[in-house]
């Protein structure tokens, strides 16, 4: 937000929410005026967004603009294409509701431009997978195709969009574009025979002739000549424009084809620009029909016979209670444009499903939509015909779609916050939809019903049956009905209709020839035999074989808008509304006439007034309170209440009067944009103070990691030193009995012998090449002998398998005398074990010498001077005396040792430690 008050009185204000005089159209042109001339393009009005042509290019559509507005919530930085986009993705991800992004304006106000920038934007945040960067490329590259091919150049813009156009882009879970499906609508076929002065052609016939390589246009019968020795790009006069454009126009159309995936399809595409190329040169003799010498590549292209061309060209069949009647046409070159016409519409419609193809389509219940609507803007000529009525129609029913969801949407933000609203009053132009749509009374079923009756039906007749239908409508007036000043402002073959954007007089002048199907059943008959790939899909058999009259163009557009309607309607929907500031396309230049014309009649103001009814400003608590916390001491730094406490506390600390705002469930409702200034200046005020304090902060944070990092990495150090330290203990230690300054050597040797038999395991059985152990390692061979032993015999021995048989669980005691006493101590860790066994054994040197090679334990026979001490039953400790004498003599002492006297000869027995001191 502009938030300092220099900004504001320079940049006027991002959102028309916040305008002192909302009431005021001429502060709302000022407004758009200020932030044009400053290169700010772009305010908003709530969620709707407002675009200015600049006619130049800025540099606000950078890869790192769009990272910028990644993630970033809508109204966090100033209005921008790149916000709205990342708002609609944001939900579609959140919500998982599907989204649409509507694109309105007249033609020239930047709506083809504006929908390219979002599918970049997709294009470049949205994550990637498999094949989503092929879907991604032919999503961008479907828009330069369907500008050659339904794009023209026209008075009021150099790349007028002559067709709508609704696009659906479907992302998968993850948020990634994996398919996309384009619809079209009421292509201007009446443009391939007919331009108004100084206009031209569909952009795709200057592109091939200007661009098209010399073999191709060979092939086609072509030439790479000026587009003026073609009948059908001069009837608009226009003057020749640069020919670089035409050129590079064709290298873009070529790459697009390509990576679209058309390869073969490419040529015979352009073999129908070919071909209504050379119609439109065919001349036809007055007393004998004959045509001129380009009849021959018409025919070679179109793939049928010259001679059947040539008489459904010149005659009309007409099929009559089972009889055929064959009758001169009254004009050949009408039947020429009429199939000029109905080829050229009919493969604009194969190459939008050939598009659809290469898109692919998903229908998957996972997957997520947003649409793109990018459809002609309101049309208001000097001379006005049947395609502005449909054009104007469409903007009828879009504004109907746009007044109502808004409005639904604002009070349902209302009701749902529990906030009290007094209802706006506004224009519901359902009126005018229903006086174009409505059955047996509106103007299309007046219009469908002249083109059906028998006789002399002509355009008057229309009119005149419009005067009697319609006569006395508020919203309809014609010359015969208009009274006084009125009168001389409409032709005597013109109505007027007072659409929701101003009055238009329509000329009803070829109104039934442009409603009706012209395209009689004998051409119908010759193009469904064609051997040309794209025109025998586009004409079939089955259509010679339906009785019924195709629907008119009026119908058949008023049922594809109708369910055009049904799909917006179940999306959420963003406005996009577009403004052109001049008709001379200069940059910087802004006409307040023509502005004030378009802020009319997209409804603006009245948008405007029926959001600011309620509260100029709304936001959700935490966002409200997360930009405006640092004014209030009880909220800085870090809240810890509930939100709407949080709001509260700091409403009441910057003085809000009661009047002034309210409280809803979620959001906070300030009524004055004065109120919201206010707070922005105090904050702007507040940022040095805000500034200071969080940079004393960040200075002691990165000061208390840096201390933090440095005492980490000495502890690594540390760790480091005590693991090498005690890695060469053990290695010096290697030999010697298990113990903890050698366990973690002797565990590794371990483990690394082990990992080297299990990558070198032997090839065969018999193969006996086995690694030899380290010494560390001669356990092992002890597990062996102990498994063949006990394995499978003894409860105990499953337990005894992952732990090592370690020398220091058996001890051996001697005294150093003649005496055939030795204990054996079993350190264990049960107190209720009986402790140590004390022997008698008459070869007692023998017994030791075997336990003590048995045990590894012979540098660890302990022989004893005087006593020897062992362990008994409960932890409890005894002690064995030796002394010499002549008899001998075991007896417990006073002291409660054992006493062993001079022993020579004894006999082998056991005496254990309990039953000497019971």
């Amino acid at each position: 937000m502009e938030s300092a008050i220099s900004a504001r009185d320079r940049v006027g204000v991002q959102d028309f929410l916040l305008l002192e005089n909302y009431n005021s159209e001429a502060a709302f042109i000022e407004n758009l005026r200020r932030r044009y001339r400053e290169g700010l393009i772009y305010t908003y009005i709530g969620s709707v967004l407002v675009s200015v042509n600049p006619y130049r290019e800025l540099e606000i559509y950078s890869k790192q603009n769009m990272e910028r507005h990644r993630g970033v919530n809508f109204y966090e930085i100033s209005p921008h294409i790149f916000a709205l986009a990342n708002n609609s993705y944001r939900a579609l991800r959140t919500e998982r509701r599907d989204q649409c992004i509507l694109l309105s304006g007249e033609s020239g106000a930047g709506k083809t431009e504006a929908s390219k920038k979002i599918l970049q934007y997709y294009t470049h945040i949205c994550p990637t997978r498999n094949n989503t960067h092929t879907i991604r490329e032919r999503l961008l590259q479907s828009n330069p195709v369907l500008e050659a091919f339904g794009n023209a150049k026209t008075l009021r813009n150099d790349n007028s969009s002559r067709f709508g156009k609704y696009m659906d882009i479907q992302f998968d879970y993850k948020g990634a574009p994996i398919g996309g499906h384009i619809l079209n609508y009421l292509l201007e076929k009446s443009r391939v025979a007919h331009q108004n002065h100084g206009e031209r052609n569909f952009h795709i016939f200057y592109q091939l002739l200007e661009g098209g390589e010399e073999p191709l246009l060979k092939r086609l019968g072509l030439e790479k000549t000026n587009p003026q020795h073609y009948h059908y790009l001069v009837k608009g006069k226009c003057p020749r424009v640069s020919s670089i454009n035409d050129k590079n126009g064709w290298k873009v159309v070529r790459n697009a084809l390509t990576i679209i995936g058309f390869n073969e399809d490419e040529i015979q595409l352009m073999e129908i620009v070919a071909i209504v190329l050379h119609l439109g040169n065919i001349q036809f003799d007055i007393n004998r029909c004959r045509e001129c010498t380009l009849f021959f590549f018409s025919q070679q292209l179109l793939g049928v016979d010259g001679s059947v061309l040539k008489e459904a060209l010149t005659h009309k069949k007409i099929v009559a209670k089972g009889e055929e009647v064959i009758s001169q046409y009254p004009s050949a070159l009408s039947a020429r444009d009429s199939l000029a016409k109905a080829i050229y519409g009919r493969a604009f419609t194969w190459l939008v499903q050939k598009l659809n193809q290469s898109l692919v389509y998903y229908s998957s219940k996972c997957s997520s939509i947003i649409g793109l609507l990018d459809v002609y803007g309101f049309e208001v000529f000097q001379h006005n015909s049947f395609e502005q009525f449909c054009i104007n129609y469409c903007n009828e029913k879009l504004q109907q779609l746009f007044v109502e969801l808004t409005l639904k949407s604002e009070q349902e933000d209302y009701e749902t916050e529990g906030v009290r609203w007094e209802r706006v009053e506004y224009f519901n132009n359902k009126i005018i939809c229903d006086l174009v749509e409505e059955k047996h009374k509106g103007i299309i079923a007046v219009l469908d019903e002249e083109c059906l009756r028998r006789g002399d039906a002509s355009d008057i007749t229309f009119l005149e049956k419009l005067e009697d239908s319609l006569g006395g409508h508020a919203h309809f007036v014609t010359h015969k009905m208009a009274n006084g000043k009125i009168r001389k402002a409409i032709g005597r073959e013109e109505f007027r209709l007072v659409h929701y954007a101003g009055e238009v007089n329509y000329n009803v002048s070829g109104f039934l020839d442009k409603n009706n199907d012209l395209l009689c059943r004998h051409l119908k008959e010759v193009l469904c035999q064609s051997g040309n790939h794209i025109v025998s899909q586009c004409f079939h058999a089955d259509e010679l074989m339906d009785q019924r009259r195709p629907e008119t163009a009026a119908t058949e557009f008023k049922l594809s808008l109708a369910k055009l309607m049904e799909i917006l309607m179940s999306k959420e929907p963003l406005y996009v509304r577009c403004i052109k500031p001049n008709d001379a396309k200069q940059p910087g230049g802004f006409d307040e006439v023509l502005v004030r014309h378009q802020v009319k009649y997209l409804g603006l103001m009245e948008y405007l007034r029926v959001r600011r009814a309620g509260f100029a400003y709304r936001r959700n608590f935490e966002v409200f309170l997360e930009r405006y916390k640092s004014l209030c001491p009880d909220t800085w730094p870090n809240w810890r209440g509930t939100l709407p406490e949080g709001v509260a506390t700091l409403v009441k600390h910057l003085n809000y009067k009661p009047e002034e705002y309210k409280l809803g469930r979620s959001k906070i409702f300030i009524r004055f944009p004065r109120t919201l200034f206010v707070t922005e200046d105090a904050l702007e005020a507040k940022k040095q103070t805000i500034v200071i304090v969080i940079q004393s902060w960040w200075r002691g944070v990165k000061g208390r990691r840096k201390a933090m990092h440095r005492r980490q990495a000495a502890d690594t150090i540390r760790k480091y030193e005590r693991f090498c330290i005690m890695f060469i203990k053990g290695f010096i230690l290697r030999n010697e009995p298990r113990c903890p300054d050698n366990e973690y050597f002797l565990d590794h040797v371990r483990f690394s012998f082990l990992m080297k038999v299990k990558r070198n395991l032997p090839k065969s059985l018999l193969d006996k090449s086995w690694p030899r152990p380290p010494p560390s390692l001669t356990e092992l061979e002890q597990k062996v002998v102990a498994s063949a032993i006990f394995g499978g015999q003894k409860d105990c021995y499953p337990r005894s398998v992952p732990k090592l048989f370690v020398a220091t669980r058996l001890g051996i005691s001697v005294s150093s005398l003649s005496d055939g006493f030795f204990v054996l101590h079993i350190p264990t860790t049960d107190s209720k074990q009986k402790g140590d066994l004390v022997l008698q054994c008459d070869h007692v040197i023998e017994a030791v010498t075997k336990l003590a090679i048995m045990a590894d334990k012979i540098h660890n026979v302990n022989i004893s001077q005087d006593s020897i001490r062992f362990a008994i039953a409960r932890g409890k400790e005894g002690v064995i005396d030796f002394t010499s004498g002549s008899d001998l003599r075991v007896v417990k002492t006073k002291n409660g040792h054992l006493s062993v006297v001079r022993i020579t000869h004894l006999l082998i027995k056991k005496y254990r430690a309990e039953e000497c001191f019971g």
